[in-house]
C-alpha cells in the first residue's frame, strides 16, 4: 500500500509504511481496548517537546469523549474532538453495517448542511477507500487522496479534500467503524504525532461508544416496554376496537422509526385486509385487502415474518401500495398457534434497514400485542355474549307481552268503534287502531333484529343501512328517522358500502353514548356532489343532544374522518336539530 512520505520521527527514521507505529515497531495494530490507550500514552512519553505539549490536549479531548451517553451526540463529539487534536479541516465517522457491508450510519463534521444538501446521498461505504477499509481496518495516511489507487472521486460539490487520515473504532474487540480525517490545516500532511493521538483517540472513543450503544439499547428496550403496555390497555380497556388497532399502528411506527405503521386482519373473502393505518400524511390503503394467493399472506399464515429490503422493487409487495417505501418488516401477529393478523412497519425509499435488535424488539411487540388483541377477543366474545342473552330476554318480553297487550287493545278499539255511532268517534278510533298496527310491526322489526346475529350481514346496501338503524333503536329507546336518495344499492362499490356502514355505526354509537338524543335523522344521499365536482355518497346523521362540549373525546370522529380520508374523501361535524343549533351534525362523505 503507498503512502505519501512522512516526517521524520524523533529518533531520525522515517515512518515508510501505512500501518507502522513511529519507530517502526511491531506495535502496529489498533485493538481498541484501554491497554492500547495506555500502551500508546507510554509511547509518547520521552519524545519531544511538541508531542509533550500537546498531551494535556488529548487528554483533554479523552474527557470530552467520555462525556455524555447519547450514541449519536457521542459521535459527533468524537468527529469535532479529533478535528480540533489535528487540526483537520474535517472529520467523520462511518459507522459498518451489522453484515459488514457497507456503512450503516455517517456522521460528519466541517461540511455545514447547506453544502451536505448539495452534495445529496450519503457515503454507504460500497465502493472507494471509505469501502476498502472497511474490509481492511488499519490505519491509513495519505498525503493526497487523489494518487491512491483505491479512490474513486468525490461527488459534485463536494468539498475539496487532499490530506487524509483513517484509524478503525473497535467496540469490545469488533469493529464498529472508522474514524476519518482529512484536509489538515496549512496544506501539510498528518505527521506521525496526529496519528498517534487519533488512535489513543479512537480508544477513548470506542469504550465511549460501547458505553453509549448499552445506554441506547437499554432505553431502546424502555420504550418498546412502554408502548407494548398502551397497546395492552388500548386493548383492554373495553373501548372503540378501531381506535384500539389504530394504538397498534401508532405504537408501531413511533417505536420502529418507519414512515408508516399498519394492521392487518384475515378478511371475510379470504387474505388480509388493511384495518388501521398511522401515517404522516393521509392513506388510501384503509380497507384493501391483499388476496390469499399472496406469497406475504402465504408466509405470514405459517407464522414466519417478512422482511424486505426495497419494497419497491420486490416482486411479492403489492404495488399500488409499496412504491413509496424502502425496508420493510412485515409480522405475524400469533398466540398460542392462534394467527391473528399482521403488523407492517414500512420505512422511506431511502430509509435505513432494519437492524437485528430492531427486528427482534418488533417481534417482541408483535407477540405482546397478539396475546393483548386474543384477550380483548375473548373479552369482546364474553361481551357480546352478555349482550345476545339480554337482546334474547327483551325479544321476548316484546313478543309475548307488549304485543300482545298492544294487540288487546286494538280488539279493544275495533269493538268500541263498531259500536259508536258518532262519525267523529269511529274515524279517530279508526287512526288509533291504524297507529297501533304500524307500532305492532315497527316492535316486530325490532324483534327479528334483536334475534339477528349481526355476524348475518344482508346483501343489499339499503337493507344494512336500515338494519344498523333498528339496531340502534334498541339502546336508544326509539327509532331514528332516516332517508336514502338515489341509487344506494347500485352506485356504490363493495368497499366504499363497508366503510359507510362502519361509519354509520360509528355516529349512531357516538349519539347513544354520549348526546342523550331524544330525535336522530339520518340521510344517505347516493346522489352528492363532492366539492371537486367528483360523483359521491354523504351521509349525514343529525341529533338534538347536548353537542360535543370543548375537551371531549374526539376518538370517533377522528376515525369517521381517518376512514373518509383513506378513501379520498372527508368528514367534518356542525350543529345540530335542537333549538338555536343544539345537537351535532355529523357529515361523512367519499366519491363514489
Amino acid at each position: 500500500m503507498s503512502v505519501a512520505p512522512a516526517a521524520p520521527d524523533p529518533d531520525g527514521s522515517p515512518d515508510g509504511s501505512s500501518n507502522g507505529s513511529p519507530g517502526g515497531g511491531p506495535d502496529s495494530g489498533v485493538d481498541g481496548g484501554p491497554g492500547v490507550a495506555s500502551g500508546a500514552t507510554r509511547g509518547l512519553q520521552g519524545l519531544s517537546t511538541e508531542l509533550t505539549a500537546r498531551v494535556p490536549q488529548l487528554l483533554e479531548a479523552m474527557r470530552s469523549v467520555g462525556s455524555g451517553l447519547e450514541l449519536h451526540s457521542t459521535l459527533d463529539r468524537i468527529c469535532e474532538t479529533a478535528a480540533e487534536l489535528t487540526d483537520a479541516r474535517y472529520a467523520a465517522i462511518g459507522v459498518v453495517a451489522e453484515d459488514g457491508e457497507g456503512l450503516a450510519d455517517f456522521v460528519y463534521h466541517g461540511v455545514d448542511e447547506g453544502a451536505a444538501g448539495r452534495i445529496g446521498r450519503l457515503p454507504d461505504g460500497h465502493k472507494g477507500l471509505l469501502g476498502a477499509l472497511i474490509h481492511d481496518p488499519e490505519p491509513v495516511r495519505l498525503a493526497n487522496l487523489a494518487e491512491d489507487q483505491r479512490s474513486c472521486g468525490f461527488p459534485a460539490h463536494h468539498p475539496p479534500m487532499r490530506s487524509f487520515l483513517g484509524v478503525p473504532i473497535r467496540v469490545q474487540g469488533e469493529i464498529f467503524g472508522n474514524l476519518y480525517l482529512a484536509e489538515k490545516r496549512g496544506g501539510g500532511p498528518f505527521n506521525d504525532y496526529d496519528l498517534n493521538m487519533v488512535r489513543v483517540l479512537a480508544a477513548e472513543a470506542g469504550i465511549a461508544i460501547g458505553n453509549a450503544r448499552l445506554y441506547e439499547a437499554a432505553q431502546q428496550r424502555e420504550r418498546w416496554i412502554d408502548g407494548s403496555v398502551a397497546v395492552t390497555t388500548a386493548l383492554l380497556a373495553g373501548g372503540d376496537a378501531d381506535e384500539a388497532l389504530q394504538v397498534v399502528a401508532e405504537q408501531a411506527r413511533r417505536l420502529s422509526g418507519s414512515a408508516a405503521g399498519i394492521v392487518l386482519l384475515p378478511a371475510v373473502e379470504g387474505g388480509l385486509e388493511i384495518v388501521a393505518v398511522a401515517s404522516q400524511r393521509p392513506s388510501k390503503a384503509l380497507g384493501v385487502v391483499i388476496p390469499p394467493e399472496s406469497e406475504l399472506v402465504a408466509e405470514l399464515l405459517e407464522g414466519e415474518p417478512v422482511f424486505v429490503e426495497n419494497a419497491a422493487a420486490d416482486r411479492r409487495m403489492p404495488t399500488k401500495l409499496a412504491c413509496d417505501y424502502g425496508p420493510v418488516m412485515m409480522l405475524p401477529l400469533q398466540s398460542d398457534g392462534r394467527f391473528l393478523g399482521a403488523l407492517v412497519t414500512p420505512r422511506a425509499r431511502d430509509g435505513r434497514p432494519f437492524t437485528e435488535t430492531e427486528r427482534t424488539l418488533a417481534a417482541q411487540f408483535a407477540s405482546q400485542a397478539a396475546l393483548a388483541l386474543m384477550m380483548a377477543d375473548a373479552q369482546r366474545d364474553r361481551e357480546r355474549l352478555a349482550v345476545y342473552e339480554d337482546r334474547d330476554r327483551i325479544a321476548r318480553d316484546l313478543h309475548d307481552l307488549v304485543i300482545q297487550r298492544l294487540f288487546a287493545t286494538g280488539m279493544m278499539l275495533e269493538s268500541a268503534q263498531r259500536r259508536s255511532v258518532v262519525p267523529e268517534v269511529q274515524e279517530g278510533v279508526g287512526k288509533a287502531v291504524d297507529e297501533l298496527d304500524v307500532t305492532i310491526q315497527e316492535i316486530r322489526t325490532a324483534i327479528f333484529a334483536l334475534r339477528q346475529d349481526p355476524a348475518e350481514v344482508p346483501s343489499g346496501l339499503r337493507t344494512r343501512v336500515l338494519r344498523e338503524i333498528n339496531m340502534a333503536a334498541v339502546p336508544l329507546g326509539f327509532r331514528p328517522g332516516h332517508r336514502l336518495i338515489g341509487p344506494v344499492d347500485t352506485v356504490l362499490g363493495e368497499l366504499t358500502g363497508k366503510n359507510l356502514i362502519a361509519a354509520l355505526r360509528e355516529a349512531l354509537s357516538n349519539a347513544f353514548r354520549h348526546s342523550g338524543a331524544s330525535r336522530i335523522d339520518v340521510v344517505v344521499d347516493a346522489t352528492a356532489e363532492l366539492p371537486d365536482g367528483r360523483r359521491g355518497v354523504r351521509l349525514t346523521v343529525a341529533d338534538d343532544g347536548v353537542g360535543i362540549p370543548d375537551g371531549g373525546r374526539r376518538s370517533g370522529l377522528r376515525n369517521l374522518k381517518r376512514r373518509a380520508e383513506s378513501l379520498g374523501g372527508d368528514s367534518w361535524y356542525g350543529p345540530g336539530l335542537g333549538e338555536h343549533g343544539g345537537g351535532t351534525t355529523v357529515v361523512w362523505q367519499v366519491p363514489c
